[in-house]
């Protein structure tokens, strides 16, 4: 029997409950906060300024931009290696991972568990798992797989699902995948494109539910659930809709990452 994070498993029902319910409580909490507060978005979506509805893409929250150029954050050759003869925890990431992903390695490593991290800022699901892809057939592969992927991908959702099943191929049936769920309603955009984030998120979400009933070494780590059970907990805990606020989002998120890695 597989061990579970918990006995939590959310239905469909649940996650676009949640996700209704966040998305109604994000576009309250955005109405209320001043547009100086917002800070810069990733995903690299950007509305006409005049309408906001110059190109909501093909699932309404807009379209992919250029990401390359975006901030980086890539371990060295040695410290790949390292992390590899050690058996610590392999991390693909995204703009979040970019941000939080210093303080979660130093969190790690008062465990005794060291990390190498390739996160780049606005990058969908498919690119990370062809860097994880390559790590593997390059120095192969600890245990523990940290994804932190997927809000890049509301803008086309359907391609998770079968990034998931080739990141489990890629790990195989003896490592751990842990992954982030996705929570994205960015305040910075006008409300359709904010309920259009919020939908497509849990749409993500649902994929990698559905997931998790296929592969019993994948670990789903429920972050939108966990913002959506308290009051005034996106607001508090996001700073832009998207991104965790620092210290308090970016502490809980990093908190749920530590504590299913430590549960196995």
């Amino acid at each position: 029997m597989r061990k579970r994070l918990g006995s939590f498993r959310p239905s469909r029902r649940l996650l676009f409950a949640a996700g209704t319910a966040a998305a109604a409580s994000t576009v309250a909490a955005a109405s209320a906060a001043s547009a100086a507060e917002a800070a810069p978005v990733s995903p690299q979506s950007r509305a006409d300024d005049a309408t906001g509805l110059a190109n909501l893409g093909n699932y309404g929250s807009g379209v992919l931009g250029a990401w390359a150029q975006q901030a980086r954050a890539i371990s060295n050759e040695a410290q790949i290696r390292r992390t590899r003869e050690t058996d610590g925890v392999f991390m693909f990431g995204d703009s979040i991972g970019v941000q939080d992903g210093p303080a979660l390695v130093r969190q790690l490593a008062k465990l005794g568990i060291m990390t190498a991290v390739h996160n780049w800022a606005g990058r969908p699901v498919t690119p990370a798992v062809d860097a994880l892809d390559t790590w593997a057939q390059d120095y192969g592969l600890p245990h523990r797989i940290l994804m932190s992927v997927g809000s890049n991908d509301i803008f086309t959702p359907p391609a998770v699902a079968a990034q998931v099943d080739r990141t489990m191929q890629i790990a195989g049936p003896e490592r751990t995948v842990y992954w982030v769920n996705v929570q994205a309603a960015r305040t910075a955009f006008i409300p359709e494109i904010r309920l259009a984030d919020q939908r497509n998120s849990a749409w993500i979400n649902l994929q990698l539910s559905e997931a998790a009933r296929r592969y019993d070494n994948l670990r789903i780590i429920h972050w939108a659930e966990h913002l959506a059970s308290s009051p005034n907990r996106l607001a508090r805990y996001l700073r832009d809709g998207l991104h965790p606020s620092k210290p308090l989002g970016q502490n809980a998120r990093n908190s749920l990452i530590i504590d299913a890695i430590k549960a196995g």
